[in-house]
């Protein structure tokens, strides 16, 4: 029951994230950076009190999505000073929820993100002022999860993974997000709404699969991360869907399991603070890039980054043949 409670849990939250934090408020305000801008604020201030806020993990999980569904009950029509409190309960449940990864095996975090991933991908189309019942709904049913969350540890998701500095996962987040919100708003190339839905969510859990089981060096792991990033670009410049479609979901989830692999192993005070950072400075400016139409001058960033990557090859190799 304790297994199944914490894939639902992460699967569930992840989900509203996504449906509605990320794109639905977006959507629905059209984009207006400013709109939406108390939302961000909110979402710092809340990785803040994460670890701020002296009281039990398990307390402050169920005391956050409360405050979450209590805003739910009246999206869409959110006005600035709820848009603030939203932003702070997914901001403090954000490190709260990476902390309990702590206690997830490989398979219980893999089933979560398939999850996570095939709805989202499923439910994307879905008109985003008509969320509302998807808001409580996966609200209600994460809150319900919390209260059976065991406290014991567990080590599986650490194991045998890589460390990787804050800024290269700054990087990857925000070359997802740009990508991800240019192609939001593409009407000639959306891959959610052109029926490449099946194919996101296959290539989704097919990356989520190989991040856990392809064991591969951490430059060679970088490496494969920009690559794959940078054919997500060339892909979309080539007006290719079908193929976007294969290449962009499978490397979303790879990186996002390195990620979490890696972040996990901090303590909450740390969480909170590479929060602020993964999931509100680069989100955020990788939806900057998108809607002023920068998104060609993204990849000199695939240029550099792969310079950078080769330079540390070499070093390797010449450390190892001294």
């Amino acid at each position: 029951m304790q297994k199944l409670t914490l894939i639902f849990f992460i699967a569930f939250e992840l989900c509203y994230y996504l449906l509605i934090a990320q794109t639905g408020i977006v959507e629905h305000y059209s984009s207006n950076i400013f709109a939406i801008a108390f939302l961000p604020i909110g979402g710092i201030i809340g990785s803040i009190l994460s670890f701020a806020i002296k009281v039990s993990e398990k307390k402050k999980i169920i005391g956050f999505l409360i405050i979450q569904l209590i805003v739910s009950l009246f999206y869409p029509n959110i006005n600035s000073f709820l848009l603030f409190i939203l932003g702070i309960s997914v901001g403090a449940l954000a490190p709260l929820l990476i902390n309990e990864l702590k206690k997830a095996s490989n398979i219980q975090l893999g089933f979560a993100l398939a999850i996570s991933y095939a709805l989202g991908t499923f439910m994307f189309t879905y008109d985003a002022s008509k969320r509302t019942s998807i808001a409580i709904l996966f609200t209600i049913i994460t809150l319900i999860s919390s209260f059976f969350l065991d406290m014991k540890k567990h080590k599986d998701l650490t194991k045998n993974s890589s460390n990787f500095p804050l800024y290269v996962m700054v990087l990857w987040i925000f070359l997802d997000s740009c990508l991800f919100e240019t192609l939001s708003r593409d009407m000639d190339i959306s891959i959610w709404r052109d029926g490449f839905s099946l194919e996101i969510a296959t290539f989704h859990i097919i990356g989520v699969v190989c991040a856990f089981y392809f064991k591969i060096e951490k430059v060679q792991k970088e490496l494969l991360i920009i690559t794959l990033f940078a054919l997500s670009y060339l892909f979309y410049f080539l007006q290719e869907p079908l193929i976007l479609s294969i290449v962009y979901p499978f490397v979303i989830s790879f990186y996002n399991v390195v990620i979490l692999q890696t972040i996990v192993k901090k303590d909450i005070k740390t969480l909170g603070i590479y929060m602020v950072f993964i999931g509100w400075a680069a989100s955020g400016a990788g939806l900057f890039v998108a809607l002023e139409n920068l998104i060609l001058y993204v990849p000199l960033m695939f240029f550099i980054s792969l310079i950078k990557i080769l330079i540390t090859q070499i070093q390797n190799k010449e450390i190892a043949y001294v």
